[in-house]
C-alpha cells in the first residue's frame, strides 16, 4: 500500500479543506447567543432540519465507521449492515416519543431527565458518570484508534503528530463555538464524505466489474499463504446473506435484529451526544425533519462502506484477508488480522491524484466530526450535571469555562489512552463497539423507555434496575476479556456462557431481566403523584406544555421560557 503523500495536490486539498472546517467553525463566533449556556451547550435551539439531520448523521457515521463497517464487510459480508438499517425506526421514535418529553421537562442533559423524572441525586449522578464512562471506551478510544490507524497506514504521517494536529482544530472551534459550532461543521464534513465516498464507491465497483464480478471475486479471495485444505481465512458461505443461521452464525438474524433495534435504544433516544442535537432545532418540525434526513442518510453505509470493504478484499486477498499472524504483522502491525485496513487501501492505492486528497479529508471529516459531538455532549454532561452540584451558585461564565476545561481535558485523555489502543487487538472494530455497548447501554435504553411511558416506576426501581443490568453486563465483558474468543481451527474452551450465547442474545436476556427488576421493585414501591409527573411522561406530558408543541407550535420552549 502507497504511505505518505508525495502529491501536492493531495496536500492542497487537504490543507484547503482544514481551513474551510476551522473558517466554519469560527464563522459561528459572530453568532448570537453563542456566550449564553443556552447558546453554548444547546446552539440556541434555532437549528433547522437540514444542520440536525447532517449533524445527527455525521456523530452518529465516525471514522470507526469507515474503518469497523467496511473492515467487517471485508472480513464476514453484509449482514453487519443490519445495526444501521434495523435501528432506522429509532431514529424516528426519538423526535415523535422522546424529544416532546425532553422538551416539556426543560433538561438540558439526559440524566438531568432522570432527576426530574424521579427525584433524588443516585440517579442523576450515577448516568452521567456512566456516560463519561462509555464516551471514553466506546467513542473516543475508538475514534481516535480509527483515526490514528488510518493516517498510520495511508499517509506515513507520525501517529502523535497527526492526531495532535486533529485535535488542535477540532477542539478550537469546538471550545470556541460551542455546540452550533459543532453543527454546521458536521453539515459541511456530511457533504464532503457523501462526495468523498460516493466517487470511491462508484470507482471501486468500476474497477472489480459490477456486483457480479464481486459475489464471484470475494468468494475467491483466499489468501496465498493459507493450506489448500484449511477453511481459515476463506470468505463466509452466507457473507451476501443478511438473514444468517439463527444459532451457528457468526451474527445471528434474530438476535442482530433485535441488539439494533432495542438494544440500540440507549444510542439513539437516551445518549447525550445525539439527542443534544434535537434539543437544539428552532422547533418540533425541525427536529421530526432532522430525523427523517438521518434516516435516509443510514441507508447509505452499505452502499459506501460494506461494499467497497468487500470490494477491497476481493483485490487485495494476501493484506485484507490475511490469517498468518506474522504475515499480519507484517501488513498492518496486528497479528489477529488486517481486515481494518479495506478502506484505508482502496483510498491509497485505488484513487488517482487529488480525489486521494478528497477521501483523506472525508476520514478526517469523519474523525473530527465524531470527536467534536463527543467533546460537546461530555462537557455538557460533567457541567450541567456535575459541575452544578459541586458548585450549585455557579455562575453563567464559570459554567462555560468549566464547559471548556472539560473539552481540554478530554484531548489529553485522548491522546494518554493512545497508546493503550494501538497495544490492543483490533480485531473486527465495529463489532467491538456493538458489543461494549450491548453491555453496558442497553439496559439504560429499557429504562428511559419505561420512565417515559410508564407513569408507575418508581426511583428505587430505576436504581435497582440499572444496578442489576450493568453487574450482569459487566460480568459477561470480564469473561469476554478473560476468555477471547479461539482463532480459527482452535477448540472452543471458552465457559458455555460465551461459546454457546451470542453477545446479541445475552444483550437481550439481559435488557428483560433489568425490565422485571424494574416491574417488580416499581410495584412493591410507593408512585409518585401525577402532579410531580406533570411534564416528564408522555401521557401527562402530551396533555400539557408538549402537546402545544405536536400541535404546531413554532416555538421550542422549555417550561420556564414559555
Amino acid at each position: 500500500m502507497k504511505k505518505g503523500l508525495d502529491n501536492w495536490l493531495d496536500i492542497a486539498v487537504i490543507v484547503i479543506y482544514l481551513m474551510l472546517v476551522l473558517g466554519v467553525g469560527l464563522w459561528t463566533l459572530c453568532r448570537p447567543n453563542r456566550g449564553s449556556v443556552r447558546g453554548y451547550f444547546l446552539a440556541g435551539r434555532d437549528m433547522t432540519w437540514l444542520t440536525v439531520g447532517a449533524s445527527l448523521y455525521a456523530s452518529n457515521i465516525g471514522s470507526e465507521h469507515f474503518i469497523g463497517l467496511a473492515g467487517t464487510g471485508a472480513a464476514s459480508g453484509l449482514a453487519i449492515i443490519m445495526y444501521e438499517w434495523a435501528s432506522l425506526p429509532l431514529v424516528l421514535l426519538l423526535s415523535w416519543a422522546f424529544v416532546p418529553v425532553y422538551i416539556s421537562a426543560g433538561v438540558y442533559t439526559l440524566p438531568e431527565y432522570l432527576e426530574k423524572r424521579f427525584g433524588g441525586k443516585r440517579l442523576r449522578t450515577y448516568l452521567t458518570c456512566l456516560s463519561l464512562l462509555l464516551y471514553v471506551i466506546t467513542k473516543i478510544v475508538v475514534c481516535i484508534y480509527a483515526g490514528a490507524l488510518f493516517i498510520t497506514l495511508s499517509l506515513g504521517w507520525n501517529m502523535y503528530l497527526s492526531i495532535a494536529v486533529l485535535l488542535s482544530v477540532t477542539c478550537l472551534y469546538t471550545l470556541l463555538g460551542g455546540l452550533a459550532a459543532v453543527m454546521y461543521t458536521d453539515t459541511l464534513q456530511t457533504i464532503i464524505m457523501t462526495m468523498g465516498a460516493v466517487a470511491l464507491t462508484i470507482i471501486s465497483f468500476v474497477k472489480i466489474g459490477g456486483y457480479g464480478a464481486l459475489q464471484r471475486s470475494y468468494f475467491a479471495a483466499v489468501p496465498a499463504s493459507m493450506a489448500n485444505d484449511s477453511v481459515c481465512g476463506r470468505p463466509r458461505d452466507d457473507a451476501f446473506n443478511l438473514f444468517r443461521d439463527p444459532v451457528t452464525a457468526d451474527n445471528p438474524w434474530p438476535g442482530l435484529i433485535l441488539q439494533a433495534s432495542l438494544g440500540c435504544l440507549w444510542y439513539w433516544c437516551a445518549d447525550q451526544v445525539i439527542v443534544q442535537r434535537t434539543l437544539a432545532a428552532r422547533n418540533i418540525a425541525h427536529a421530526k425533519g432532522g430525523s427523517v434526513a438521518a434516516g435516509f442518510l443510514k441507508l447509505l453505509p452499505l452502499y459506501f462502506m460494506v461494499f467497497p470493504g468487500m470490494i477491497s478484499r476481493a483485490l487485495y486477498p494476501d493484506d485484507v484477508g490475511c490469517v498468518d499472524p506474522e504475515e499480519c504483522e507484517a501488513v498492518c502491525g496486528n497479528p489477529v488480522g488486517c481486515s481494518n485496513i479495506a478502506y484505508p487501501k482502496l483510498v491509497m492505492d485505488l484513487l488517482p491524484t487529488g480525489l486521494r486528497g478528497l477521501l483523506l479529508a472525508v476520514m478526517m471529516s469523519a474523525i473530527m466530526s465524531s470527536l467534536t459531538s463527543i467533546f460537546n455532549s461530555a462537557s455538557t454532561l460533567f457541567t450541567m450535571d456535575l459541575w452544578r452540584r459541586i458548585r450549585p451558585a455557579s455562575s453563567e461564565r464559570e459554567l462555560l469555562i468549566t464547559g471548556r476545561v472539560v473539552i481540554l481535558a478530554l484531548c489529553g485523555v485522548s491522546v494518554l489512552w493512545l497508546p493503550l489502543v494501538q497495544s490492543s487487538a483490533g480485531g473486527q472494530l465495529f463489532v467491538y463497539i456493538q458489543i461494549i455497548q450491548g453491555y453496558l447501554g442497553s439496559p439504560v435504553g429499557v429504562l428511559f423507555l419505561m420512565s417515559i411511558f410508564w407513569k408507575r416506576m418508581t426511583e428505587k426501581a430505576t436504581f435497582w434496575g440499572i444496578l442489576s443490568g450493568h453487574a450482569i453486563g459487566v460480568a459477561r465483558m470480564v469473561l469476554e476479556f478473560l476468555y477471547p474468543e479461539p482463532s480459527c481451527g482452535d477448540f472452543d474452551q471458552r465457559p458455555i456462557v460465551l461459546s454457546a450465547v451470542h453477545y446479541t442474545y445475552f444483550s437481550q436476556m439481559n435488557m428483560l431481566l433489568t425490565a422485571a427488576v424494574v416491574a417488580v421493585v416499581s410495584l412493591c414501591s410507593q408512585p409518585a403523584s401525577e402532579e410531580k409527573l406533570q411534564f416528564v411522561t408522555w401521557t401527562l406530558a402530551t396533555r400539557s406544555a408538549a402537546l402545544g408543541l405536536l400541535l404546531g407550535v413554532n416555538e421550542f420552549l422549555l417550561p420556564e421560557e414559555a
